[in-house]
């Protein structure tokens, strides 16, 4: 029998593959706990019109993302830490904290999406990779200061 997946279920297929399935694990598994609909011409048509839906909303996502990033990119941030002996930071700058001062300039950014290739408890500026989307990554400056 011939499904479409709502959903994604391991080692069976992703949603909106259309696949192949015995009759007994579609009825009585995938369409009874409404991981999958049966292939009809009307389901196929259901399908291709949530896809393009899907399709525009990304794209019109991505437009926002290169909004953020025409605004980000190569932008300096500056955090004012303690210092002790020799100009050691006490603590580390964390992502929470970037995304936190990102905020307070007009920018919501996740957390997840801010990525440290190392840690920043050094004085001085360090490059942070910031990613909103496959398809949108930028860097921006952070720079500790006394």
């Amino acid at each position: 029998m011939k499904v479409i997946m709502l959903e994604t279920v391991r080692k069976v297929g992703v949603k909106d593959e259309i696949i192949e399935v015995s009759d007994g694990y579609a009825n009585n598994y995938l369409i009874k706990n409404k991981l999958a609909v049966p292939y009809t011409k009307r389901s196929k048509e259901v399908l291709d019109v949530q896809v393009k839906t899907r399709e525009k909303e990304e794209e019109l996502r991505v437009e926002e993302y290169k909004k953020i990033q025409a605004k980000l990119d190569n932008k300096t941030i500056s955090f004012k830490v303690k210092t002790g002996e020799q100009d050691r930071v006490f603590g580390k700058v964390s992502t929470k904290q970037i995304a936190d001062e990102l905020k307070n300039k007009g920018f919501n950014i996740d957390k997840k999406c801010i990525n440290l290739t190392s840690d920043i408890d050094v004085l001085g500026m360090h490059e942070v990779v910031i990613t909103l989307h496959k398809k949108v990554s930028f860097k921006i400056n952070v720079n500790l200061v006394k």
